[in-house]
Formats: structure tokens, C-alpha cells, sequence
């Protein structure tokens, strides 16, 4: 009899351990009091004085690095769903998730336009070694690509003004790093700038997490040119 209490006694210990141990958080995107996050393969909903959070998405599959658009009422994410990770959009209510590319080359979702666009990283139509940034409209699926090399991630902090970083060793061993690879910022008009410019220098330590917007080298950043057999802009069907 002892045997059996002392069994239910552990048995109940290790759920209340597990229930009130902490989640593997990440990717957060905030909207005024609202929170959304990546856990467990998918994403959650919660407010920022904490508190349950409800799930969002459950499908087979991943789906990570959701981003809440500037109104509020959309939710951008990245879901490999079926096969390679491509960009979807669904109601931050929650509902059905649309997706919007079909690329087949991936679709790391970086954020909103001011303007309610999504700013994604993808290898469509690119051979580089870092996918270049695009930009999608979530009511077409129309994409154009930002004729940027080694963009690694942005933000469009105003119409015309995107901040993007270029290389960079990211994770937590790297935190001292203050070699060639250290990330950078720049600065780039959407409006048709020819060149990106620098906002800090290679040497910064820690460059892309800060968000300078001045200062920085005479260097700058050559546009690269998009290969002449796709179209800057791609409807959600593939491009030919």
C-alpha cells in the first residue's frame, strides 16, 4: 500500500514539474498588449502581462516566426506545411492560414511594411550565399525582390527606408566575435537608391543588435542585379 501512495505521489510531483517548468520560447512579434510566439513547432497568442496563451496554429509542421501586421489584424509566419517552409498569412484571432508563396526555395518571414507588406528572406531567383530580401503583398501574392547582396534580415522602418544587416555569426558564442564575419547595418532607399549605406563598421562588436541611424564609414554596399531571366515582380503561381 505504502508502494502505491509513494508511486502516486512521484507521479503527481513530475506533472506539477513539468506543467511549471518553463517553454521554449522564441521569435517574439508584439502588438500593443498582444504577444505572439513560437513553441512547440507552433504559434501561441498571449498578452503581455502574461498568463495562458492559446495556440494559434496546429497543423502537421512546423510554423515559426510569426510577425503581427501594423493594423493589428494579420499574422505572417513561416510553415513548411507541405514540403519547403513558404510564407502564409491568417487573422491574429485565429482562423485559416493562407498561404502566399509557392517558390519552392523557402520563405523566412523578417516583418511588415509600413504600408502592410511582408518583408520575407527567400533564395527565389538568387544564388547566393544569403537569401535576398523580398517583399509580398499579402492580397496578391505578388512578389518583388529588394536587389540587395547579402542582405541577411531588415526592417522597413518607414516607406522608404529599409535597415537591414549584412553577414553576420549570430548565437550566443559569438557574442565577443570581432572577426570579418561581424555583422553590420545599413541603410538602404526602397525609392531607388543605388547604393546601400553603412551605419556601422565591420569592427562594432555586437553591431546587429544595435539600430543606429547615422554615423557609420564611407563604404558602401553595391545593388546586385537581378538574373534577366525571372521578373522582379512574381505572382503566387511560379514564375517562368
Amino acid at each position: 500500500m505504502r508502494l502505491w501512495i509513494c508511486a502516486a505521489l512521484l507521479l503527481v510531483s513530475s506533472l506539477c514539474s513539468a506543467q511549471s517548468s518553463p517553454g521554449y520560447l522564441r521569435f517574439p512579434s508584439v502588438h500593443g498588449d498582444t504577444v505572439v510566439f513560437t513553441a512547440e513547432g507552433d504559434l501561441w497568442r498571449t498578452t503581455t502581462a502574461g498568463g495562458p496563451a492559446a495556440r494559434l496554429t496546429s497543423r502537421a509542421g512546423d510554423g515559426v516566426r510569426g510577425a503581427i501586421s501594423p493594423d493589428g489584424q494579420w499574422l505572417a509566419y513561416t510553415a513548411a506545411y507541405d514540403g519547403p517552409a513558404e510564407l502564409y498569412v491568417m487573422p491574429l484571432a485565429g482562423g485559416i492560414p493562407r498561404r502566399l508563396t509557392w517558390s519552392g526555395e523557402g520563405a523566412q518571414v523578417r516583418g511588415w511594411t509600413p504600408g502592410g507588406e511582408i518583408l520575407v528572406a527567400t533564395y527565389r531567383a538568387s544564388t547566393l550565399r544569403e537569401p535576398p530580401l523580398a517583399i509580398v503583398s499579402p492580397a496578391t501574392s505578388a512578389m518583388r525582390m529588394v536587389a540587395l547582396a547579402d542582405a541577411r534580415g531588415g526592417v522597413v522602418v518607414d516607406p522608404s527606408t529599409l535597415v537591414l544587416t549584412r553577414y553576420g555569426l549570430f548565437g550566443d558564442n559569438v557574442r565577443g566575435y570581432r572577426g570579418g564575419l561581424t555583422a553590420t547595418l545599413w541603410r538602404y532607399g526602397l525609392r531607388g537608391d543605388a547604393e546601400a549605406q553603412p551605419l556601422t563598421k565591420a569592427r562594432d562588436v555586437n553591431t546587429a543588435l544595435r539600430s543606429r541611424l547615422a554615423g557609420g564609414s564611407n563604404r558602401s554596399m553595391r545593388r546586385s542585379v537581378p538574373p534577366p531571366a525571372r521578373s522582379s515582380t512574381c505572382s503566387a503561381a511560379p514564375c517562368s
